[in-house]
């Protein structure tokens, strides 16, 4: 676990939820429990600020860590990929993204496809992005202020069942996807009877809660969240995410006030 995906982590799962804010010695007094040091802290707490990630401020002779608004919107978004599946039947309908950039753009180009990834778009062809869920708009939006990008959108049927199936294979690596959603089922499904009895209290909840977060979070990333009809017959992915619900709520009691001990309850400036 990276000393900076594991700041993320605590943010996003505690420090959000207690003002969003925290002050460096207990930011490194909650990663010191994954035996970070302090000097590790203190660089990649400034490095994060320097990349707009984080705003700090004094308060006499602390200085205070928060989230900026970039950060807000990055961790709403992650933690919805994370915890939500999409409701309801699926309507049959694809959503394709079409784009061209210049070729002299490389680096806009690499960062929108890392969005459509993030959103859950798969690669069909060159240029051409498909998803059954329609975050249109969220793609636009994220590249509104970019004039050289143009989108185009399209809302279609396939020709049937077959094609729609072999569409999601071509976007999607869904065999590597389901074989590590397995291998984190095989991971944590036989831990849950613990979790059911209280065997982690303190800080070995707080651990295991953040090193299930950690093996977890990149997996939903990589999965567009299919219909039923388009997934392998073997897909273990649905399981995965129940194991990873159930095991995130049971250790979260004593996990949180493990926290709330550590930093004094509220956070920072609250």
């Amino acid at each position: 676990m990276k000393p900076r995906s594991l700041v993320f982590d605590l943010f996003g799962d505690y420090l959000r939820y207690r003002g969003g804010a925290v002050r460096l010695r207990d930011l490194v007094a909650l990663t010191g429990c994954f035996d970070v040091p302090e000097s590790t802290v203190r660089v990649v707490a400034a490095r994060m600020r320097k990349e707009g990630w984080l705003d700090s401020r004094r308060e006499g002779r602390e200085t205070v860590y928060e989230l900026t608004e970039a950060s807000w919107r990055l961790l709403d978004e992650g933690r919805a990929r994370i915890f939500a599946r999409a409701p309801g039947p699926w309507d049959g309908r694809w959503h394709m993204v079409i784009y061209s950039v210049p070729e002299a753009d490389r680096a806009l180009r690499e960062q929108l496809r890392k969005r459509l990834s993030w959103l859950g778009f798969g690669l069909l062809s060159a240029s051409v992005w498909i998803s059954p869920h329609d975050r249109v708009a969220e793609v636009r939006e994220s590249f509104a202020d970019h004039t050289s990008v143009r989108l185009d959108a399209l809302h279609a049927r396939s020709e049937g069942a077959a094609a729609d199936r072999d569409m999601a294979v071509r976007s999607w690596d869904l065999t590597a996807l389901n074989k590590d959603y397995a291998e984190l089922l095989d991971r944590y499904r036989p831990r849950l009877a613990g979790y059911r009895a209280g065997e982690l209290r303190g800080r070995d909840a707080l651990v295991e809660r953040m090193h299930l977060i950690h093996d977890y979070r990149l997996l939903p990333f990589r999965d567009p969240d299919l219909p039923p009809e388009l997934l392998p017959q073997d897909w273990v992915g649905r399981a995965a995410h129940e194991v990873f619900l159930e095991a995130h709520g049971l250790l979260r009691a004593e996990a949180e006030a493990y926290v709330d001990r550590l930093i004094g309850g509220s956070g920072a400036g609250n």
